[in-house]
């Protein structure tokens, strides 16, 4: 069992103020994992207080783009020496196979490459801006929003950290992050590393602990300026009554069921492959997965056999063992959900073509089979509900505007996938579907360079690129009187 009885706040590794703790399992054999300090109320106000004092009176703010570049070029170095051992620690943390982890680890070190060259950048922010009157001189500088809360998921713990913690730091700002409690242990890393990268003490602090208490008081401490959430559609309603209390900058990133439509000129091989990478990836616990899955009624029949017979050849068990591109769920509460919605789902009338219990054998652990459901009820919560887990829905349609219609017949627009040989159809419906993402002829590529976030319930502002450095940046007018006449409207010359 490993042991993290610390947090991070201000630079030192300080004990939770109450002593106490919380489990950390293994989702592979429910396996007591870790035992983590549990942060309270009393140390969200000690590392609230701390980062402040780095934000309001330390250099970090106040250095060049460039100096904040280079630290966070060292922090993605860091990442990249320990890759082996964070990506294990990601599989044991979160059941996830190996592969996956290593993918999220590179990713994560990429993530802050990418934000160090838009750190260096700030430094030749200043834009002057033309204006019609000839004796005012105007520019628009970016400064940071202040201190800044992060609340992260558990489906990618250091990756999902990475998309939060580099842009703030590129941006200038202290931060406050408090990882899932079901998946800590790679976000205390990233604390260790960043403070031996040569991150001044408060700019970075973390924070395990409940949702309830540590996630709660972070929220709604006075001392924070900007809120960031990934998460779930309920948490995310509670986290913005809680910032209109005080008027405070938030993002969130909320819940998704992201439609896939396939034509019938598809390759069908090449659409099973994307379908199955659209769902079965990181066991289907992923905000973008796209989770109903409508195709043309002539490739309908045939699509489904196949995607069944390649859904069960998919290896399941411990996210360390070779050839498992299938992990558990992260947790006993996560396997109750979707197994609860998979009966539901059979009760309501929907079609279980494969997959839909644990696999045999594997009876300790969180697992669940692949799963594919066929003519779904629309009205249903398993064609309109988010699930998190390799559970997929498929369904015919018969015309492009029919296709279209389904597609945006939904409360979220995180992202959404189109599949045909016909490229100018793609992009027609590409511009029409309600989605912040989408794909072509693909389902989940995710590039730190591009825009993440979607639209309707599915939240409010975009990660990733230059729009997830915005999340963390104030725009400033700064403008002069350069002309030599007197402005002269209350004190005239001459009187």
């Amino acid at each position: 069992m490993l042991e993290r009885p610390y947090l991070f706040i201000d630079g030192q590794w300080l004990a939770a103020q109450s002593g106490e703790h919380f489990d950390v399992f293994d989702p592979s054999d429910a396996s007591l994992l870790a035992r983590v300090a549990a942060a309270g109320r009393a140390d969200v106000d000690l590392a609230v207080r701390a980062a402040r004092r780095a934000f309001d009176a330390g250099d970090w703010p106040r250095l060049g783009g460039r100096q904040r570049a280079a630290v966070l070029r060292r922090i993605a170095d860091g990442i990249r020496a320990r890759q082996d051992e964070l990506a294990l620690l990601e599989v044991r943390d979160n059941g996830k196979p190996l592969p996956e982890a290593q993918w999220d680890i590179a990713d994560a070190a990429g993530c802050f490459d990418f934000y160090a060259d838009l750190a260096a950048g700030l430094d030749d922010d200043e834009r002057a801006v033309p204006l019609g009157d000839a004796r005012f001189r105007a520019s628009v500088v970016r400064e940071p929003v202040g201190v800044a809360a992060a609340v992260i998921p558990w489906n990618y713990p250091l990756l999902m950290a990475a998309w939060k913690v580099a842009p703030a730091l590129a941006a200038g700002c202290a931060m406050v992050l408090k990882p899932s409690e079901l998946t800590p242990l790679s976000a205390l890393e990233l604390a260790g590393i960043a403070n031996d990268a040569g991150l001044p003490p408060g700019v970075l602090n973390v924070l395990p602990g409940l949702g309830s208490e540590a996630g709660a008081a972070l929220v709604e401490h006075p001392g924070v300026d900007k809120i960031a959430f990934t998460g779930s559609l309920p948490t995310g309603s509670r986290i913005m009554q809680a910032a209109a209390r005080e008027v405070k900058n938030i993002s969130l990133e909320l819940g998704g069921k992201s439609p896939f439509i396939v034509f019938a000129d598809s390759d069908i091989e090449a659409a099973v492959e994307w379908i199955m990478f659209g769902i079965f990836w990181n066991q289907g616990q992923v905000c973008s997965a796209t989770s109903r899955v409508l195709v043309e009624r002539a490739l309908y029949p045939d699509l489904l056999q196949r995607l069944s017979e390649e859904a069960q050849k998919i290896r399941i068990g411990n996210g360390l063992e070779d050839g498992v591109l299938l992990g558990p769920l992260v947790s006993a509460g996560q396997h109750a959900k979707v197994s609860a919605a998979i009966a539901q789902g059979i009760a309501d009338g929907a079609r279980l073509v494969c997959g839909g219990k644990p696999p045999a054998g594997l009876e300790q652990g969180w697992f669940m089979q692949p799963t594919v459901f066929a003519d779904v009820p629309l009205d249903c919560a398993l064609w309109r509900e988010e699930i998190f887990g390799p559970v997929v829905c498929v369904n015919p349609f018969d015309s492009e505007a029919d296709a279209l219609h389904l597609a945006n017949d939904s409360e979220f627009g995180l992202a959404a996938a189109v599949m045909s040989a016909d490229l100018e159809r793609c992009e027609r419906l590409a511009r029409r579907l309600q989605a912040g993402i989408v794909w072509i002829n693909c389902s989940q590529p995710t590039f730190s360079e591009l825009p993440w976030g979607g639209v309707k319930r599915s939240g409010i502002g975009r990660e990733l690129g230059e729009w997830g450095l915005d999340n963390y940046l104030e725009t400033k007018q700064i403008t002069r009187y350069e002309s030599r006449e007197s402005w002269a409207w209350y004190l005239k010359p001459g009187c």
